[in-house]
């Protein structure tokens, strides 16, 4: 017999004794040192138990408890204002900080996005709202654009 299942019959041997459980069982017992140590390690621990005994209450148990339920049914309840208080605040900071999220979204101090190029500190901005302001562009940017028709014909001869 393994002794994993003879584990499983532990209980039944150790509540009801060796005499009730199987003669298999029992050869296992006087032939296995491990398997008859716990259970003599399991008969002592049911022995302890028998032998204990619970303590007494405190005699002053009863009186704490009913002061103590006396003053949870007289204490005042929670009114439903009082409970959604926190959600409330919790609530407006969410809110607020989606706000504050939005707002750098915005990004007032970026107005520049569309910038291509600086001609002696002026910014100039890629604004295509009719072909006289492209043509006014391309002219305040020619430089700029020279500079890239230089950097394609090197890549290209490299």
């Amino acid at each position: 017999m393994k002794c994993e299942q003879l584990r499983q019959e532990f209980m039944e041997a150790v509540l009801s004794g060796t005499q009730s459980v199987s003669p298999e069982t029992q050869d296992h017992l006087r032939t296995c040192p491990a398997c008859a140590g716990e259970l003599a390690s399991l008969q002592q621990t049911m022995s302890l138990l028998d032998e204990w005994q619970a303590p007494e209450p405190n005699p002053y148990f009863m009186t704490r408890l009913q002061a103590r339920v006396r003053e949870e049914t007289l204490a005042p309840k929670r009114t439903w204002f009082a409970r959604l208080h926190r959600p409330a605040l919790a609530a407006a900071a969410a809110v607020l900080i989606a706000l504050g999220v939005s707002l750098l979204d915005l990004n007032p101090f970026d107005n520049d996005s569309n910038t291509l190029a600086t001609n002696g500190g002026a910014v100039s901005k890629a604004v295509s709202a009719n072909p006289v302001t492209d043509l006014q562009y391309l002219d305040k940017n020619a430089d700029l654009f020279a500079d890239f028709d230089a950097l394609d014909g090197q890549s290209s001869t490299e």
